[in-house]
Parts: C-alpha cells; structure tokens; sequence
C-alpha cells in the first residue's frame, strides 16, 4: 500500500500521530528493562524517595509502587515476631514462584530465599530452631555494586546475634511480578519457596521494618 497510495499513508501516519499525542503515547520509548524502573526513567513514586517503611501483619497484595524498592541496593529487614515451638512461615515477601524473595520460618529456623526468575534459587537458612518467645530477626543484604541484577551477601540476625549467612550470586534488575506482590504474614500468590504445611506465619508478626541503604 505505500507504494501504491504514498498519499495514504502519509494520512494515516499524522493520524496516528495525532491520536497518540491525544492519549498520551508520545514519547515513543523502546527501552524494555529501564521502563520498569520508576525512579530510573524519571517517573514519580507513591514511596517517593523513603529509604525506610514499615510494615504490619496483614497488609498484603502490596504492589510494586507500594513495596519499597529493593533492587540494585544493599537492605535490610527487621522484624519483631513471637513464635512457638516450632515456627513456620512467612514474615515477608515479594514476588512468587517465577522471581521473588522471602523472610520466613522453617520448622522454627529463620531462612531467607531468593528465587532468580524461577532458573535458580538461593536460600540462607539458620541451622538451629528458635526458643519460644519474642524475637528480633533482621535480615541484611549488602550489594556487590557494579551495575544492575549484581550480588550480594546476605546475614541473618537472631537478638543481635548471627546465625546465618550466604552468597546470593545474582538477583533480578527488574520487577518480580505484577500479579505476585508483597505480603506480610503470607505468600498469597505463588510461593517464593518451600514454606512447609503453609505459607501463612503460625506466631505473631509485631512490625517488619524496611530499609534500603543508598
């Protein structure tokens, strides 16, 4: 047709122009991966620039402009629980079974997960059970740096005292998922890792203390 009718698709070339600077299409952007980076591309945040959030059990379905940012940065978090004698479950987690990272208990051990785009995972686990009672877990994540989807190290805390600790050789530069979000006291959609007899935390969740360190 455009070499037939030039005239034509000349007409339908400023007409699409036309609708799309009407609706909001322009600027045209074939970038893929930095597209989903808000604070990359300019775009503004409900979070806005927060380097620290707090959460509670039973928020949850928390999306990507909801949950704090924790790509490409060294993190932590830090969560007040009481448990049983066998605590099990999440604390908090985003993403699911295709990309995704969890804090959570396992037959009273606190573990964290991290699953790359559901090719490969990496689990940090606590080799002994926790006391019944109230506990401060902290996790933290110091980033190798260097780029985007880099490393890092990540350290389990139990009352100030180390009991974890693991390499996490890559990790996802965008989002995890946009159907499975963030949860507190559960992984809603599918899971980020073998929880056990389930994913909702058996014990009580205090508060879950997010902070990234630039």
């Amino acid at each position: 047709m455009a070499s037939k009718d030039p005239e034509k698709l000349k007409a339908m070339q400023a007409l699409f122009m036309k609708e799309a600077e009407k609706y909001h299409v322009l600027p045209l952007d074939d970038r893929l991966l930095e597209r989903t980076n808000a604070k990359l591309m300019g775009r503004p945040t409900v979070l806005g620039d927060r380097t620290s959030v707090t959460y509670v059990e039973g928020m949850k379905g928390m999306g990507v402009d909801i949950f704090i940012d924790l790509r490409n940065t060294s993190y932590s978090m830090t969560s007040d629980v009481e448990v049983g004698a066998r605590g099990n479950g999440v604390i908090i987690c985003q993403g699911g079974r295709f990309g995704g990272l969890s804090l959570y208990m396992k037959d009273g051990k606190p573990a964290f997960a991290y699953n790359f785009l559901g090719l490969s995972g990496s689990q940090i686990m606590a080799k002994n059970a926790l006391s019944p009672g109230k506990h401060t877990i902290v996790y933290d994540f110091v980033y190798d740096g260097g780029g985007l989807g880099k490393g890092g190290t990540g350290t389990i805390t139990v009352d100030g005292v180390k009991v974890a600790e693991g390499r996490i050789d890559k990790t996802q530069p965008g989002i995890f998922s946009v159907d499975d979000l963030a949860d507190v006291g559960v992984d809603d959609g599918t899971h980020v890792a073998n929880y056990g007899p389930s994913s909702k935390f058996n014990g009580k969740i205090g508060k879950v203390k997010v902070d990234v360190k630039k």
